[in-house]
């Protein structure tokens, strides 16, 4: 993470209005795709005036713009407020003449020279370069000044489609990889018995679904409880609960916080009939710059939350939700903005949580697997 999240440049070596209008460019090109977010300080004014009610006292103002939404705080934000703020966001452009960020792009511009001269030391990961009309080449105190800069893509400020590239590379290549989560460690009241030990196609459930997700994910893990661990087979690898007694929620929020920057697609283990059409079409569609992709229920038109990819930046928003005592995911995708499916077969969501509904389900999976 940097000052305000994954992904930010903050854009310095020229005047502010210079920055803003590429900053404009760069989110008008980016934004059909990704989510965007801008940082800036303003500084209209020598003495900055409390707007609304924020002058009478008041901590904290929401104002609902209709087109869009505006607080204003009194309190100083910290880093980890900050994050918090810009954590759907998948990137972050920063006026780098009043904030930092983690990468920057330098602008050099004859006109700035000594200014950004003063601030070569804030220039800690210089990863694009921007020649301005009024200069022919880089200034020689970044040649020396800044190690390997050499090796740093060098355009002119007016090439617009090279700026453009270089960003949406960057963004495909911090796209998060994808893990396999199987949720086995639920306690199966209903049922009786372990559900994730049932034998649909010729193997534990648990087994069998770790095997279909492994086409689709870099590593695939089985959750479960510390009691079953040593029940699962040493090829498969383990995920231990460390949110405990929370359902699926706590074995979600365990997988993010083992590997925070991946994505995590989660299956339950009481999907019998799941199978890798149905997978292939969830990764297919996934949209990495929404909190998760998932399927609309076909039976209630609610979505399904245990057959979802959860991306990274869904992690703050589930702790956000358990913070306010909510611990059902699909209460976070209801009230998110996530992107959801129709599976082109609904069959395939089928639960089976009871011995009734696993034997009504055995004879569809028998005729399945019988031609």
């Amino acid at each position: 993470m940097g000052s305000f999240g994954r992904n930010e440049w903050s854009i310095v070596g020229s005047h502010c209005t210079v920055i803003k209008l590429l900053a404009d460019d760069i989110i008008r090109y980016l934004s059909p795709v990704y989510r965007c977010a801008y940082a800036d300080t303003s500084h209209n004014d020598d003495i900055t005036l409390l707007p609304g009610r924020l002058a009478g006292g008041a901590s904290l103002e929401y104002t609902d713009q209709v087109n869009y939404r505006q607080f204003n705080y009194t309190r100083e934000l910290s880093p980890f407020d900050l994050r918090q703020q810009f954590a759907e966001a998948d990137i972050v452009l920063v006026n780098g003449n009043h904030q930092l960020a983690k990468a920057q792009v330098v602008i050099v511009d004859e006109n700035k020279r000594a200014s950004l001269q003063k601030r070569v030391k804030q220039l800690t990961n210089v990863e694009l370069i921007l020649l301005s009309e009024s200069t022919t080449e880089v200034f020689d105190f970044l040649l020396e000044g800044i190690p390997g800069i050499a090796a740093v893509p060098v355009c002119r400020m007016d090439d617009a489609e090279a700026i453009q590239n270089f960003f949406r590379e960057k963004l495909q290549q911090a796209k998060p990889k994808l893990n396999g989560l199987v949720l086995a460690g639920g306690k199966s009241v209903r049922m009786g018995y372990d559900k994730g030990t049932v034998h649909w196609h010729g193997r534990e459930q648990r087994y069998h679904l770790a095997e279909l997700l492994k086409p689709f994910c870099d590593e695939v893990f089985i959750s479960c409880r510390s009691v079953q661990k040593d029940e699962i087979k040493s090829e498969y690898a383990t995920l231990e609960d460390t949110f405990v007694d929370l359902g699926p929620t706590g074995a979600i929020l365990s997988a993010f916080r083992e590997q925070p920057d991946s994505a995590w697609l989660v299956v339950a283990t009481d999907l019998p009939l799941l199978d890798k059409d149905t997978l292939a079409y969830l990764v297919r569609h996934r949209n990495a710059a929404s909190i998760a992709t998932a399927f609309n229920s076909a039976v209630d038109d609610f979505p399904e939350p245990l057959i979802t990819i959860w991306e990274p930046k869904s992690y703050p928003v589930l702790l956000a939700y358990l913070a306010q005592g909510y611990s059902c995911p699909r209460k976070v995708l209801i009230n998110s903005d996530v992107i959801l499916l129709n599976t082109p077969d609904p069959n395939t969501l089928t639960n089976v949580n009871t011995p009734e509904e696993l034997e009504r389900v055995k004879r569809i999976v028998q005729q399945k697997d019988s031609y």
